[in-house]
């Protein structure tokens, strides 16, 4: 069974949301509803299996810490806003992307939170634990790298969303550090 992963794009200006959803469908996907209100948002999420919202940090109704309290379980959240707002970002469960961005940067934590709510990937079996090379870590120190400055997380946060990564597809953290340097290119 394929997992249909809706986005909603939330902005208090709706050519705003437009925009945004243009540059994605240019990348390929399709299942997305730009909308001007975060009731607008909680509805069609609660609609959908599972999904990500994008949103500004403040939109008519709610901002973006309430709507993201209000998404089922299923949703992940991308706050886009400016660096002095995500410096407030009271949650680390919340990704970020600082304006102004590049498309590939948003394309690549799209592709990033998408890979961690589908869990694609292999299962490890026990036993496969070993010391990891020079190589290695570095590929994972450059993955935390490019999570802390396109994201604006902690090295813990970056880490930890590594891990939680590298869980939930059931890939090496090696292997997830990868995929996330390859969505980046």
């Amino acid at each position: 069974m394929r997992i249909i992963v809706r986005i909603i794009i939330a902005f208090s200006k709706l050519e705003d949301a437009k925009k945004i959803k243009n540059v994605l469908n240019r990348h390929g996907y399709d299942d997305i509803l730009a909308c001007n209100s975060a009731s607008q948002a909680i509805a069609e999420a609660n609609e959908s299996d599972c999904g990500i919202v994008l949103c500004g940090y403040r939109l008519p109704d709610m901002y973006y810490l309430e709507l993201y309290g209000y998404l089922p379980r299923e949703f992940s959240m991308l706050l886009i806003a400016s660096p002095a707002k995500i410096q407030e970002c009271e949650s680390g469960n919340i990704m970020c992307l600082s304006m102004p961005f590049h498309s590939h940067e948003l394309v690549s934590t799209i592709e990033t939170m998408i890979l961690n709510l589908t869990g694609t990937g292999r299962r490890i079996k026990r036993g496969q634990a070993r010391k990891r090379s020079e190589k290695e870590q570095k590929t994972i120190e450059k993955a935390k790298t490019l999570l802390m400055e396109r994201n604006h997380l902690s090295e813990s946060e970056a880490h930890k969303y590594i891990q939680k990564l590298s869980m939930d597809s059931g890939n090496t953290l090696v292997e997830t550090a990868e995929m996330l340097l390859a969505f980046d290119e």
